[in-house]
């Protein structure tokens, strides 16, 4: 009996030396974010403009960074203009409402749409990780403005 505990453990022992022996180290994975915004116009009679969108070029965040301490609370005077991105991926998408009204046409033409922007970035290599929405709508007679506005992240390891 003794014997038999013996080279179980021994059994054991072995399993657990060679479990680290043969573990290869992986090295530092670095992971890249990117984000695609659809902006769907909810303005009355088709007024409105809808638009799926991304950036072809990256920004530094910490370039239009400051830190305020109680000590130095200074404005951050980077500049808006250096912030702006000119080079990026636009595709139209239908809006919402027309003359007649809501238009589910338009909607389900515009679900097609991110449908394949989802697809393609999949292909590429992207994982969708958090989907935000957000609405801007008619508050009444006079506003006349809306949009529905959608942020889809993405992540890829390099």
């Amino acid at each position: 009996m003794k014997k038999n505990i013996f080279f179980m453990v021994l059994i054991a022992l072995g399993f657990i030396f060679f479990s680290f022996i043969n573990r290869e180290e992986k090295p530092a994975t670095s992971v890249e974010y990117k984000v695609i915004t659809s902006i769907e116009s909810i303005v009355p009679n088709g007024l409105g403009r809808s638009r799926l969108i991304s950036s072809n070029v990256e920004r530094d965040f910490s370039e239009f960074t400051s830190e305020q301490t109680e000590d130095d609370n200074g404005r951050n005077k980077s500049k808006r203009g250096d912030i702006r991105v000119k080079d990026f991926e636009e595709t139209k998408m239908l809006n919402f409402y027309n003359l007649g009204g809501i238009r589910f046409q338009n909607i389900v033409a515009n679900d097609a749409l991110v449908s394949s922007k989802l697809s393609s970035m999949a292909a590429e290599g992207w994982e969708l990780v958090f989907i935000n929405s957000a609405v801007e709508s008619d508050s009444g007679k006079d506003d006349g403005q809306g949009i529905f506005v959608t942020r889809y992240t993405f992540k890829r390891t390099l």
